[in-house]
């Protein structure tokens, strides 16, 4: 038996269930994996709440990337041996030991711990296509990032600063600020206080911006579009205050043709040959220091239910951990 996790109903951070659960030996395609460190995201309480539907079913095991090391292997897997350190993004991670779909796991660079792998995977992969594939960002390119304070915002923003990026960024107080600017941002806009719309025409010279990416959703939407120069794009890929709501696309026009998409990690990731080159991208920029992975919060496994509370209060900065 091992400690995991488990929702077995859809609520508020008092529904994560910390119990005891047995794991089978793996089947054809599959490593089990003992898990030194869980990740915890914005995703998380998204499948808890229901916004998302969970592939599992009611009860299911929560959470989306880890990493450990490898105690078994299945039928069919030549990739992976016992003892092999591993990271992937996978759904059922809160847990002591698992199985995980081979073909979904990495390996782990020496240079790389359990925390910080655990830490990164799934925001840092995210940050990848963010500016990697959706829209591509170099030198030159001004942008507004959401939540620049956030797990994701923090390694974005020295990402896209490395790229030769001006990065503006929505930040929730001044500490916060603080911490963007020392992660890369440029500029810092408290959107409790100040309009950001205005801001960022000021921070600009009027010109806007050529990508806007938005986590936040109901909250920031339709305002985000009117950051954006015209023929620009709208990158939408989270709703941690609610989601954006239908809309007549005829708003896109009359903002100036602007481009807008709701990107997901699963369709970027889907195939094998890019998740690695993605992971691989990652563990680049990291591992040459060009992006620092910043954890600011440590829980046990069993105070999941305390990270959550933390996570949605935006009480977090930088990435928060789960240790079984």
């Amino acid at each position: 038996m091992v400690a995991a996790v488990r929702v077995h109903k859809i609520g508020g951070p008092e529904v994560l269930t910390y119990e005891d659960i047995t794991v089978p030996a793996p089947g054809p395609g599959q490593i089990r994996v003992r898990q030194h460190a869980c990740g915890v995201n914005y995703t998380d309480v998204y499948f808890r709440i229901g916004m998302y539907p969970h592939p599992a079913g009611l009860p299911f095991i929560i959470g989306n990337e880890a990493a450990g090391e490898v105690v078994e292997v299945g039928a069919g897997v030549n990739e992976f041996k016992r003892g092999d350190r591993v990271v992937y993004v996978n759904p059922g991670c809160y847990t002591e030991e698992r199985l995980v779909p081979a073909d979904r796991a990495v390996k782990l660079l020496d240079n790389i711990s359990y925390e910080q792998a655990a830490a990164m995977m799934l925001k840092g992969m995210t940050v990848e296509y963010l500016l990697r594939r959706t829209f591509k960002v170099g030198k030159g390119t001004t942008l507004l990032i959401h939540a620049a304070a956030g797990g994701i915002g923090l390694i974005f923003c020295q990402w896209a600063n490395h790229l030769g990026a001006n990065v503006i960024g929505t930040v929730g107080s001044k500490d916060k600020a603080a911490l963007a600017r020392a992660n890369g941002c440029h500029h810092t806009i408290l959107y409790r206080e100040e309009d950001f719309v205005a801001r960022v025409k000021e921070i600009t010279g009027g010109k806007l911006c050529d990508v806007v990416y938005d986590s936040i959703g109901k909250d920031t939407f339709p305002a985000s579009l009117d950051c954006i120069r015209p023929l620009g794009m709208f990158v939408s890929f989270g709703a941690s205050s609610g989601p954006i709501e239908a809309f007549n696309i005829n708003l896109l026009q009359f903002k100036g043709s602007l481009f807008a998409t709701r990107p997901t990690l699963n369709t970027y990731s889907a195939k094998r040959e890019d998740l690695l080159s993605m992971a691989a991208e990652l563990f680049a920029v990291v591992g040459s220091g060009a992006v620092k992975i910043p954890i600011n919060q440590k829980y046990a496994l069993r105070d999941a239910a305390k990270a959550h509370r933390d996570l949605e209060a935006r009480a977090t900065t930088g990435s928060s951990i789960l240790v079984p």
